[in-house]
C-alpha cells in the first residue's frame, strides 16, 4: 500500500463516526500533491446534498481528530466539501449510488467510431459497467474506461 493510500484508508476509518454524527456520508478521501503542496481532501455527501455548515462542522472536527493522531509526515492542506454535480465515479460505492442516473463515459481507444458516451447507469461488477443509451444496454470493459461521471444538465 502507498503512503497516500495508507493517509487515505486512516483518514477515512477517522472520518466514519464524524461522519455518522453530522448525517452525512462519505464520498471520497484524497491525499495529493499539487505542486509543492500536499492536500488531504474529504468528500462528503447527503441526500439533498451538503451545504457549507455540513462542510464546516466535519472539518473542525476531523481536524481535531486528525491533529491528535498525527500520522501524516508532511505538511498538508486539509479539505472537506462537496463531490461536486459532476462527481466522478472512481469507486464501486460510487457507482452504486449512481445507478439509475445519466452518466458521461470517456474511453481510452474508440469504440463503434467514438470515446465519448452517455447513459444511465444500469449495473456494474468487477470488470463491466453496463449503461442504456436509448433502447440499448452497452457494457464497457472497466479497464477500458478513461473516465466515469455523472452528467451534468444545465
Amino acid at each position: 500500500m502507498s503512503k497516500a493510500s495508507d493517509y487515505e484508508s486512516k483518514t477515512e476509518e477517522l472520518l466514519k463516526p464524524i461522519a455518522e454524527q453530522f448525517g452525512v456520508k462519505i464520498y471520497d478521501v484524497e491525499y495529493v500533491k499539487e505542486g509543492s503542496d500536499f492536500y488531504l481532501r474529504s468528500y462528503i455527501d447527503k441526500e439533498g446534498g451538503v451545504n457549507i455548515e455540513d462542510c464546516e462542522n466535519v472539518s473542525r472536527a476531523l481536524s481535531d481528530v486528525l491533529d491528535k493522531e498525527d500520522f501524516i509526515d508532511e505538511a498538508y492542506v486539509m479539505e472537506v466539501s462537496s463531490p461536486g454535480l459532476g462527481r466522478t465515479l472512481k469507486k464501486d460505492r460510487h457507482l452504486e449510488y449512481s445507478l439509475g442516473e445519466e452518466v458521461e463515459i470517456k474511453l481510452y481507444k474508440p469504440q463503434d467510431g467514438t470515446k465519448d458516451f452517455e447513459g444511465i447507469l444500469k449495473s456494474f461488477d468487477k470488470d463491466e459497467i453496463v449503461v442504456t443509451i436509448g433502447e440499448t444496454d452497452k457494457s464497457f470493459i472497466r479497464k477500458d474506461i478513461a473516465i466515469i461521471r455523472l452528467k451534468l444538465d444545465f
